[in-house]
């Protein structure tokens, strides 16, 4: 009987056995053996039977920002919360960080003999402004560039440029080298206010600006610049290379009467009136000449110091990648002093403020980069006009005139709808409307509202639909 029964067995595992899909290989051949690859295969790229790897869809740049004091509490004091972040922006699709080392209160974060180190930013934390100390001594920048190479993930390097200091709100008193008690306090703007012109370390609470007329900032900073080229970077970014807040207000020190009457070759009989009056901080519907000389040398000052910058940068590491942050909103642009564009593009055709030879001051060609904020409304992403996410970045391509890669994108903690969270649904539109506008790709200011908002799945779902479209 026991026979019988494992007759039965036998004959019903066989009759199940045929009864499987034939194509399938069995389990284990003993011909594998003689098969054995050289090299471990990778799971994720097998590649072909002559163990070519497959092309990996890597698309444009995908950056994101981050701010030295909205993030100062996160990682001023913690190695491990640096690494575990690089880590997570791998894993959501980011290709690299643009690193803020210099905040607005200066002070650097990586080692220089020019400038000393920050040990504390005021920042906003639970509805007030308080100093967040940093006690830990470890190399800041040099932490975000270990955990990079660990994950692949590019870093950059941003400072913020033409500021000295800041005068701190709730009474937190003040920081930064123009408040170190020597001659550097000179090197403070002047601003042509409606009481006349006055420093701008009187006129209250805010960051202070240098002068970007004045020699010996430019070579202090330069010093500074040549020091943060030590590093092992992929590029260094100037944000706030510009004239300060008061806009057209800033500078009429002596420094600059000087240089400004050097520049069109004549006294200015009454300063700063006949260019500006007191407390002007717009132009009429009719711009004088001696106005569009005012916005033309100013925006000279901001371009021989990119220039400068540029090749002492390169004079470090000719491989640094050497660039500039800007607003994308060029046509307003010239109140901070700035022509961000190529020298082909000619604002005056376009611009009443504008001189003939206003061109001759753009900057783009001595950068290899320029990352450029579209920081427009929810409601407007997509469009051609300024003030679209989308619009900013295809004027830009025009405006840059194919002298330098660019990448914009957006804020997405501003107060255009952003402020409160809740946007998640539209990161596909948002990486669409920009990476593919922007000639290197994009990037997400900053990556305090990512953590805040929690919009980490959102972005990775954003980034693979753009990269299923290559």
């Amino acid at each position: 009987m026991r026979i019988f029964r494992y007759i039965i067995l036998l004959a019903l595992s066989l009759a199940l056995f045929a009864a499987c899909d034939e194509t399938k290989e069995p389990l284990w051949n003993p011909d594998w053996d003689n098969n054995v690859p050289e090299k471990p295969v990778d799971p994720e790229n097998p590649g072909d039977d002559e163990g070519n790897k497959p092309e990996v869809k890597t698309g444009k740049a995908r950056l994101v920002w981050i701010d030295a004091a909205a993030n100062f509490k996160d990682y001023a004091n913690s190695e491990k919360n640096i690494a575990d972040d690089m880590a997570r922006l791998k894993e959501t699709g980011f290709t690299g960080v643009i690193v803020e080392v210099r905040p607005t209160t200066a002070g650097l974060l990586f080692k220089s003999d020019v400038e000393g180190p920050v040990t504390q930013v005021d920042a906003w934390v639970t509805g007030a402004y308080k100093w967040l100390k940093r006690t830990e001594s470890f190399d800041y920048l040099q932490a975000f560039i270990d955990a990079g190479k660990k994950v692949g993930l590019d870093v950059y390097a941003a400072i913020n440029t033409m500021v000295g200091g800041k005068e701190c709100p709730y009474g937190l008193g003040s920081d930064g080298p123009l408040f170190d008690g020597t001659a550097k306090r000179e090197w403070a703007t002047v601003v042509n206010t409606s009481e006349g012109l006055k420093s701008c370390m009187d006129m209250g609470t805010g960051t202070k600006f240098l002068n970007p007329a004045n020699d010996e900032v430019v070579e202090y900073l330069l010093g500074i610049l040549e020091d943060l080229a030590a590093y092992d970077v992929k590029g260094i970014i100037l944000d706030r290379c510009r004239y300060d807040d008061n806009d057209l207000q800033s500078d009429f020190s002596e420094v600059s009467r000087q240089k400004f009457e050097e520049f069109i070759g004549k006294k200015v009989e009454n300063w700063p009136d006949d260019i500006f009056s007191p407390g002007q901080n717009s132009l009429d519907n009719y711009v004088t000449a001696m106005q569009r000389d005012w916005m033309t040398f100013r925006a000279k000052n901001i371009h021989d110091f990119m220039e400068k910058a540029s090749a002492r940068v390169h004079s470090v590491n000719p491989d640094i990648r050497f660039g500039a942050y800007v607003g994308a909103w060029y046509s307003s642009y010239y109140y901070s002093g700035v022509n961000w564009a190529s020298p082909d593009y000619n604002a005056r055709n376009a611009y009443n403020w504008a001189t003939a030879d206003y061109n001759q001051y753009g900057y783009a060609d001595h950068c290899d980069i320029m990352i450029i904020g579209a920081y427009a409304s929810t409601k407007s992403i997509y469009g051609n006009s300024e003030w679209t996410m989308q619009g900013f970045c295809k004027r830009a391509q025009t405006i840059f005139a194919g002298d330098v890669p660019f990448i914009g994108g957006p804020d997405i903690g501003n107060s255009t709808g952003f402020e409160n969270g809740g946007q998640g649904a539209l990161m596909p539109d948002i990486v669409d409307a920009c990476i593919n506008a922007s000639t290197e790709g994009m990037f997400f200011f900053d990556l305090c509202h990512i953590k805040m908002y929690d919009y980490w799945d959102d972005i990775k779902k954003a980034f693979d639909q753009y990269l299923e479209t290559l």
